[in-house]
């Protein structure tokens, strides 16, 4: 099978083990060119060379590509959300998706606890200060004005509780911090993690940190009535995808001081629109572009946990395997 590769896997031994496992990769990363492929370009290439298969992570796999490419063995995007591909032509066309969850799940908790402690710690308006030549006589007005709290002891709960809330949970029983978590899906329970309903988990936490998937369910979800129950010193922290929380409950409540300080990493628009700004320039909030799984290990993630999803599918005949994202489309094909 001919592998047509625009995710990156600058691993060298990832990309030498994905070569094992297939006739020919043709390595064409979308890096290079600053941005994703675009659906043209896509489906130029993959005419191009002949591709009888995808591993892609950011490019548009719309309709109209998957239409022109309809024998594709498979197609591989390397993100946990697959969002970037038309999953029903996909599944219509008998055409196996698989996606690599958890890729960031490592970044996103540490830029999680990274940024909370430091708006905990009010440390950039310390540098603030310090940078602006601030520090007259006396050594004591810095130690007062930007004392801060611990992150150890502090209830911390997560809304979705998948592998990032899970890698956080893990971390911050080392602070120790005690965590609590709102998840109808998630059962495999650990007595060290209380669960709990959603409006106690907003009622009696100090920290707050939305991690759900956009779905029908989801959108919206996290509006007035939640974001009203939380303590006047607590901190809302949205690293996940900002349609999940009312867009105007939130900035009210950002607005009028209601909490303490919110650390957001997604916005309502990207790039931010005049209401993203509002928030994202408010002195109570601590905002960062989307970066939160950002890292140069997370390329290394995803190439591995994709070989794996490929290996286990096509060379031991695991159909069962979870990063199989449209597992009715097995209906339609023999991997035999």
């Amino acid at each position: 099978m001919k592998v047509l590769l625009t995710a990156p896997y600058e691993n060298e031994k990832a990309l030498n083990e994905l070569k094992g496992l297939f006739d020919e990769v043709i390595y064409r990363s979308w890096k290079p060119h600053g941005r994703a492929y675009n659906p043209s370009e896509l489906s130029e290439l993959l005419k191009e060379t002949g591709a009888e298969a995808l591993i892609s992570e950011h490019d548009e796999i719309t309709e109209q590509v998957l239409r022109a490419h309809p024998d594709l063995k498979f197609v591989g995007i390397c993100r946990g959300t697959p969002s970037n591909i038309n999953l029903a032509v996909a599944t219509e066309l008998g055409i196996p998706v698989f996606n690599t969850p958890a890729r960031n799940a490592q970044a996103v908790a540490e830029m999680f606890i990274a940024n909370v402690i430091t708006l905990m710690r009010n440390t950039l308006p310390a540098i603030s200060w310090l940078e602006g030549k601030h520090w007259g006589e006396g050594a004591h007005t810095s130690y007062l004005e930007f004392k801060g709290n611990e992150l150890a002891g502090k209830k911390v709960g997560m809304v979705g509780f998948g592998a990032v809330g899970q890698h956080i949970a893990r971390m911050l029983q080392n602070f120790p911090s005690e965590i609590y978590y709102y998840d109808p899906y998630y059962t495999d329970e650990n007595k060290d993690y209380k669960k709990v309903e959603l409006q106690e988990l907003f009622a009696i936490c100090d920290v707050v940190g939305i991690h759900l998937p956009v779905t029908p369910e989801t959108e919206g979800l996290i509006d007035k009535k939640y974001l009203d129950l939380l303590k006047e010193d607590a901190i809302f922290v949205n690293t996940a995808r900002a349609v999940v929380v009312n867009k105007e409950d939130l900035l009210h409540t950002i607005e009028n001081g209601k909490i303490r300080g919110a650390v957001l990493d997604v916005f309502y628009h990207e790039p931010p629109d005049e209401t993203d700004y509002k928030m994202i320039l408010n002195k109570r909030v601590l905002a960062t572009p989307h970066i939160a799984g950002a890292t140069h290990e997370v390329e290394d993630h995803h190439a591995f946990i994709m070989n794996n999803n490929l290996r286990e599918f096509f060379r031991k005949g695991n159909t069962g395997i979870k990063q199989l994202v449209n597992k009715n489309v097995l209906e339609r094909i023999s991997i035999g």
